[in-house]
């Protein structure tokens, strides 16, 4: 009985061990000789001819780049404007040396040697025997046939000469002399493939939105008559339709043709993919096996019109990116892709351009399996390849990524970078036969109908949308720093979304290019001014402008910008979704309270929430969304609404309030106590107490001068109120009783109209100032001093947790905040995000925690900002904006911000939009403020430290 179980296991093994080699033989196969990714390599041989460790041996992580292991020299593209055209030891070349052993069942296959990127010129040895010629272009995968070079079943070496410049000038002008890092280095994977000599060497698919498929099979090595055979596959994994047709001996090229009924579209609001599964088979049996997914979508240019995707035109919210790692350079991961994709759907945004170079192949596969519209680019930075070198890395670029649905466009170069006798090579390679653009920065260079002209202003591209070409801008609103990408956006948005020709475009860019110095130990390092271009941080740090970019991207357009006491539960939206319904997302509400100074923790609870009914609101359209709300709502601080996509995604939060300011600070505000207030004057000093607190003011210049309080540490808040704008003359002040408070008040020539302090028995002051502008202002309101360095951290009630500029109001929200002190300058060290420095919207009131004690400034009336101390916008050989004088201030108004790009020192907020314009004032402005230094007399009475009655640690 043993025996014959014994028996019937080894046939079934047999059976299992025959099935397993039949799979193997009729599909590639593949062996890394490199690790696949830069977080997992393997070590191979290496010797750098120049810069640091030149001439020896070492180990050497595959992929990566060898600046990141010690190796070589740093160089930044533009180097050659300080240097040179040459770069300072850009001459460096990286040997490779690595042994590895063939299975000697491939005897019989043909075997592939694949790079998918290696910077840049590449010399390949297999046994001391050159494989083909040397490969140029850094970005491209490229492959040897090395079957006749190989020993089967044995050990095997593989020499590699990677020069980090090229020898042909086209290609360092194209991708070395850029406005970028410049790296060395095997940076993508290498690995063998080997497939049977019959075998399909790949495909072109165009899968159209009515159902329409059609795909060339490329084939090599077919010696017999042979079917070849497309299995369309859904995403439950059943075949949907199975296309057929002959090939003949010698055929390298066939076209199968079919129709699937109603298919599941692909868009970036619906990612629906299908896999093809193509087999040649001969007497019905497989003798190699392939599969992609795609997807089935329209792209139409309609010149003079617009972008079409499956009949609806599209308006692109898009982001150049670059593929970055601050550790390993353009060595990255499939994990990196995909918190990208996730990173730039996430700002609501529908598209990326794949600056400068083609990327990853995972990052493609995300981009196709999540949605986002895809600008594929050949390298060229401003110059172009040579013809001769541009084919072969066209063919390179679209065979490998032409099934990929998400790829809308092919660009050919950037700035000038571009050959135009590449243009018919695109369509060798792809048979959906997509638009070719020019991304660049020249006026008159449109081509198929498109202009793609790089940073043009709010005006200009008022001109440009009047015709007769798309306008799909390919870069715009450039973020270094702090200025650009969301500061401006919503004009020139809106200017592309209400437009004919306006198709939308891409911020530059996603990332500040950061790379972690292996010289400096490890210090990160942007290049200057060069490479701080990013939304984010080089680890993905959230700045202001990403989640103001969400809110202005929103596909759900919030009209309803305030709500009031006649507020009946109807807000005002618009879907500016291209496919989807507002039905079909997702609507909460909550009634929150926010909590208040001196409590433990920030943020709010909420008192009641609930759902709403979906409207049914058509892409485009504008509509209503119904809250069902309790009847004691306006009880409430604050009104929250919460939009989810149909995937699940939350879209954007928006929050109103219920209260006003004065019924916030009312609550604030302590109950009256029996302190009586005095005044004592010297010849040059008043000073008013108040419930322990003593507040000084200079008599010669109406300013305070000095702080006391009787339970915690002098405070060193002083130096005000100074007018930022407009002059302020003191002549002179008073001092008076009041009911059960004195009064100082200080009369001024000039445009202070006058300023009055009154301090109370509870310890408040309260201060009321009036000022009279006529004119354009970037800032207005008061500013007063606090030394810097004593700040430990602020706690307050307005927009946060993020600052603002007045042409980038948008991706803050009302809460009760806090923030530690850092000194973040955003594109710089340390980014730290949110920064703590900057103006910030709306505030009730905000509490200074610090060395010296804390105090609390509160306002009854709406709109004020404030600013926090000196930072900047965009660096440069001073602060720009211009900050108001002081360092802390309370403003009615505040600046807008400009980019680096924009012209003449003196505008450059202004050619981007209405918003970027100065503060226009006629009039007079007044406002209240209330100070307490310290912490309330009456709560500090109230708080206990309480002790458990038995002391738990002796028992």
């Amino acid at each position: 009985m043993l025996n014959k179980f014994l028996k019937l296991s080894a046939v079934f093994l047999c059976v299992i061990i025959t099935q397993s080699s039949y799979t193997q033989s009729v599909k590639k196969e593949i062996q890394y000789l490199s690790g696949k990714d830069n977080e997992n390599t393997v070590e191979w041989d290496f010797w750098v001819t120049g810069g640091r460790k030149a001439g020896k041996w070492f180990k050497i992580p595959v992929p990566s780049h060898w600046e990141q292991h010690g190796f070589g020299t740093y160089n930044y593209g533009r180097d050659y404007v300080t240097y040179g055209k040459n770069f300072r030891f850009a001459d460096e070349k990286g040997l490779y040396k690595h042994r590895f052993t063939v299975p000697g069942e491939w005897k019989n296959k043909k075997v592939n040697l694949v790079f998918e990127g290696s910077m840049t010129d590449t010399e390949v040895k297999i046994n001391r025997q050159l494989v083909g010629p040397i490969h140029q272009g850094s970005f491209y995968r490229f492959k040897y046939d090395i079957s006749d070079k190989l020993k089967f079943g044995q050990e095997n070496k593989i020499e590699i000469t990677v020069s980090k410049m090229s020898a042909d000038n086209s290609v360092n002008n194209a991708e070395r002399l850029a406005d970028y890092w410049i790296f060395g280095g095997i940076f993508r994977p290498v690995y063998l493939e080997a497939v049977p000599k019959e075998n399909i060497s790949w495909t072109a698919i165009d899968a159209k939105a009515d159902g329409t498929f059609k795909m060339n099979v490329y084939m090599e090595g077919i010696h017999d008559i042979t079917d070849a055979v497309a299995e369309i596959v859904n995403d439950k994994g059943q075949v949907i339709q199975s296309i057929k047709g002959k090939v003949k001996a010698q055929d390298t090229l066939i076209q199968l043709q079919g129709n699937v009924k109603s298919p599941k579209l692909w868009s970036a609001e619906y990612p629906n993919l299908y896999t093809v599964r193509t087999s040649l088979k001969k007497n019905q049996e497989v003798i190699y096996q392939t599969q992609e997914k795609f997807g089935f979508r329209t792209v139409e240019v309609r010149q003079g019109d617009g972008i079409y995707v499956n009949g609806a035109k599209i308006k692109f919210k898009g982001v150049n990116r670059h593929v970055w790692w601050p550790k390993t350079g353009r060595a990255v991961n499939a994990r990196i892709d995909l918190e990208d994709v996730k990173l730039i759907k996430g700002m609501n945004m529908n598209a990326v351009r794949c600056s400068h170079y083609p990327p990853d192949k995972t990052f493609l596969q995300y981009c196709d399996s999540l949605g986002l519209y895809v600008l594929d680019e050949l390298a060229g930075w401003q110059k172009a390849y040579n013809t001769k070198v541009g084919k072969i890395l066209v063919r390179e670029m679209v065979q490998r990524d032409a099934n990929h649905p998400s790829i809308i466009l092919w660009s050919n170069g950037n700035e000038g970078g571009h050959n135009f006798d590449l243009l018919p090579e695109y369509p060798k390679y792809d048979l959906s036969n997509r638009t070719v653009i020019h991304a660049h920065h020249r006026p008159g260079n449109a081509i198929n109908g498109i202009d793609c002209n790089h940073y043009e202003d709010y005006y200009s591209t008022q001109n440009i949308l009047k015709g007769p070409n798309i306008y799909l801008t390919t870069e715009f609103l450039h973020a270094q720093d702090d200025g650009g990408a969301a500061a401006g956006l919503e004009d020139i948005w809106e200017l592309h979304w209400n437009a004919k020709l306006g198709a939308g475009g891409f911020i530059w860019a996603l990332v500040d290019e950061g790379i972690e110095r292996t010289d400096f130990n490890n210090r990160l390092d942007v290049n200057g001014v060069n490479a701080p271009d990013g939304i984010v941080g080089p680890y993905r740090e959230k700045e202001g402008s990403y989640f103001a970019i969400k809110e202005i991207f929103s596909p759900v357009k919030m009209l309803t910008k305030t709500i009031d006491a006649s507020f009946k539960g109807e807000l005002q939206i618009e879907n500016r979704y291209h496919f989807t319904n507002l039905k079909d997302c997702r609507f909460t509400w909550q009634l929150i309270n926010f909590n208040k100074p001196n409590a433990n923790e920030s943020g709010y609870t909420i008192s009641e929430q609930g759902n709403m009914s979906s409207p049914d609101i058509k892409p485009l359209a504008k509509g209503s969304l119904k809250l069902n709300l309790p009847v004691n709502w306006k009880n409430n601080d604050a009104l929250a609404v919460i939009a989810v996509g149909p995937s699940g995604v939350g879209i954007y939060r928006w929050t109103f309030r219920v209260k006003s300011h004065q019924e916030i600070v009312n609550e604030i505000l302590p109950i009256k106590t029996k302190t009586k207030v005095t005044a004592t004057e010297t010849d040059s000093l008043v000073t008013l107490k108040g419930n322990g607190i003593s507040v000084t003011f200079n008599k010669k210049t109406g300013m305070l001068a000095d702080l006391a309080n009787d339970y915690s540490a002098k405070l060193s808040f002083r130096d005000g109120p100074v007018l930022v704008r407009g002059k302020a003359n003191f002549t002179g002040l008073k001092v008076y009783e009041q009911g059960d408070n004195y009064v100082v008040e200080s009369s001024y020539s000039g445009n202070m109209s006058s300023v009055k302090w009154t301090m109370t028995p509870e310890g408040w002051l309260k201060m009321d100032y009036a000022y009279n502008l006529n004119g354009d202002y970037p800032f207005t309101g008061i500013s007063f001093n606090y030394p810097e360095n004593y700040v430990l951290g602020a706690k307050w009630l307005g927009n946060g947790p993020y600052r603002v500029w007045k042409n980038r109001p948008q991706g803050v929200t009302l809460n009760t905040w806090e923030n530690m002190y850092n000194n973040t300058q955003t594109g710089s060290f340390p980014w730290i995000y949110p920064e703590f420095k900057g103006y910030f919207s709306d505030i009730s009131w905000i509490e200074f925690n610090t060395v010296q004690g804390k105090f609390l400034v509160a306002t009854p009336e709406k709109g004020m900002y404030l600013r926090l101390f000196d930072f900047y916008g965009i660096s440069g050989p001073k602060f720009y904006p211009e900050l108001p004088t002081g360092n802390l201030s309370f403003l009615d108004n505040i600046p807008p911000i400009g980019t680096k790009l924009a012209m003449g020192i003196n505008n450059r907020a202004q050619v981007n939009g209405p918003m970027g314009e100065p503060n226009p004032i006629n009039g007079e402005v007044k406002r209240t403020l209330y100070f307490y230094f310290g912490i309330p007399k009456s709560e500090k009475e109230n708080t206990q430290f309480m002790m458990p009655k038995e002391n738990i640690l002796t028992d």
